[in-house]
This record gives structure tokens, sequence and C-alpha cells, in this order.
């Protein structure tokens, strides 16, 4: 699994021109689900994402995670972070799992953060062709891949 995290001030996510998900201060996070992960790299990548350490602290150093600042999550289903753009320029998704996985450990994901921050995450809706706005705070922007575990 591939994730994109994003500190933002503010995020929200649209289907129909219909607001389904938005937060305020925390992180908006793009998940892309590859053949072959896992339930272990999904639960892995939550706990990545609620205990990173990208919020200011009182001396202006990263050193909060979005749960020690109260913030929230917004997370998003992305099939083209799995994209291989190795040969040609048209990206190739060959590597994206399949709906039910895809699904499966999307909805996994969310329910694995929501546990550990202790409060629901928002959501955008699998499948769909959503429209998302956030205003990225810093700009701070980190990628994390489950099989690299770095």
């Amino acid at each position: 699994m591939r994730i994109v995290i994003q500190r933002v001030t503010s995020a929200s996510v649209s289907v129909d021109n219909q607001i389904i998900g938005s937060i305020g201060q925390g992180l908006m996070v793009l998940v892309g689900v590859e053949n072959g992960d896992t339930d272990d790299d999904c639960r892995w990548l939550a706990a990545k994402t609620v205990a990173m350490r990208i919020f200011d602290d009182d001396a202006g150093v990263m050193n909060r995670s979005v749960l020690d600042v109260g913030g929230n999550i917004l997370a998003i289903s992305q099939f083209t972070l799995t994209a291989s753009t190795r040969k040609g320029n048209r990206p190739s998704y060959i590597r994206a799992a399949g709906h039910d996985l895809a699904t499966r450990l999307y909805e996994l994901y969310i329910a694995e953060c929501g546990r550990l921050l202790g409060r629901e995450v928002q959501r955008g809706r699998f499948g769909a062709d959503m429209q998302v706005a956030l205003v990225n705070s810093g700009p701070v922007t980190i990628i994390v891949d489950s099989r690299l575990r770095e």
C-alpha cells in the first residue's frame, strides 16, 4: 500500500457537487492499494499515519502527531498511486489491487485510523469521481509505502 499524507489546515472531498467529507486541521491522506497488500500493511500504515510527528510543537519543531494536536483525518482512495511510469508516457495501473481487495483494505485503513485516533475518520467514496480541495500547511507532504517500511 502507498499513502500520501498532507498536513492541512482544511480539506474536503465532493461527489456530484456535494461535500461528502471535510476536516479542519489534520491530515488529508490519499490511499492506494496494490496486488499482494495485506491487513498487516494496512494496520502498519494506519499506525504510522496517526503517530507521524509532522505538526509543530511550541518551539516550531515538527514534533507532534495528529493525535497530539487533536486533528482529524480525511482518507481518499486513489488507485493512481500504484502507477508505473517505467515504460513510455502512459502510466500502467497493472499493480492496482482489484475492487474487492482494494475496497476491503481502504475500509480497514479508515477503521484502524479511527480506532487509533479515537474518533471518526472522514472519507471519500471508493471508485467515485471526486473533487478534492485542501489547504496544505507548510507545505508538508509525506509519501509512505508499506513495502519499503521506511
